[in-house]
């Protein structure tokens, strides 16, 4: 049943999602595919947080965050990605109203998320290099915490305002949507009215939070850049410069895919690009930040050496 009759007027019950591709052969190696990537991601990040929470070497504030970006990506990944494997199995997609919109709201809770962590991963690099002396004042347990609950209060605002959105749109045509999971904008394009201060409301929402993390970014790495480059010994400027390459990969790849999604014209990039994107910032993406983090990054090679010769050893 798609839909229920309201007066003089078809209300939409249940959403076909079209997926990525309607090729069958094509399908099928996709989903091979993302399955194993889906695998790798919950795996990765699993073995990060608990690489974190077991070695003491890792009880720092950037490894802290880190831990709780590994929780983020997961939650990312798996708010479209298992959805996405059943699209590859089945001839049509349906997702009920209610199921569009919590698949749309915890997507759009994580995504905030993650941008909050990456902003206050930055930070803390700004700290650690510009302002060493008083480090473990500014980034005490409190003020990591505290970050943290400001990470997880703007997802939450962010996810809160599409929720709103999601109930104002009024959906009595097409329930044909033309991508892979319940995004924003595919779902307005085939509603037949919303409440413009609404949309508005959930647009100042994710902008704000795109905006001023980009801000805190980019600052805190413009005096870092500044500092390295202070910095007589040429050994200290590659250490210093070292500890961010990781979180600058992670920032590069994170926020470059989420502005062609949700910042650049719709005109300038067809639909099936805009899909691909996606894929990489909601699916890709969570699987390569630990890889990131685990090949770029000394400490946590070590932490894991470690780690695992004490386990053969015992």
């Amino acid at each position: 049943m798609d839909s229920l009759v309201d007066g003089n007027h078809t209300t939409v019950t249940e959403f076909i999602l079209l997926g990525l591709t309607r090729d069958p052969v094509l399908r099928v190696i996709l989903f091979i595919i993302i399955l194993c990537i889906y695998l790798v991601t919950i795996a990765g990040n699993l073995c990060t947080i608990l690489l974190i929470r077991v070695s003491t070497q890792l009880h720092h504030p950037m490894y802290f965050f880190l831990s709780n970006l590994a929780f983020a990506d997961m939650g990312l990944s798996s708010s479209v990605t298992p959805n996405m494997l059943v699209n590859f199995l089945v001839d049509k997609n349906m997702i009920s109203y209610h199921g569009c919109g919590i698949q749309m709201c915890t997507a759009f809770l994580f995504g905030p998320v993650e941008c909050c962590l990456l902003a206050a991963m930055a930070y803390d690099r700004f700290v650690a290099i510009c302002n060493p002396l008083v480090y473990s004042t500014k980034m005490s347990t409190q003020v990591c915490f505290q970050l943290l609950i400001v990470a997880f209060i703007g997802g939450c605002l962010n996810s809160s305002s599409f929720a709103i959105s999601f109930v104002s749109l009024v959906f009595c045509g097409s329930n044909i949507v033309n991508h892979f999971f319940c995004d924003f904008a595919p779902l307005r394009e085939v509603a037949c009215s919303e409440v413009n201060a609404c949309i508005l409301l959930a647009t100042f929402a994710a902008s704000s939070i795109l905006v001023i993390t980009v801000i805190i970014i980019a600052v805190s790495y413009i005096y870092i850049l500044i500092t390295i480059l202070k910095m007589r010994s040429t050994e200290g400027r590659q250490k210093a410069f070292s500890t961010c390459t990781s979180h600058l990969t992670a920032v590069a790849l994170f926020y470059g895919t989420a502005m062609f999604v949700y910042v650049m014209p719709k005109s300038s990039y067809s639909t099936d690009q805009n899909k691909v994107v996606s894929v990489f910032y909601m699916v890709v993406i969570p699987m390569l930040n630990p890889l990131i983090y685990s090949l770029r990054n000394n400490e946590i090679k070590g932490a894991l050496k470690r780690e695992l010769g004490r386990k053969v050893f015992t």
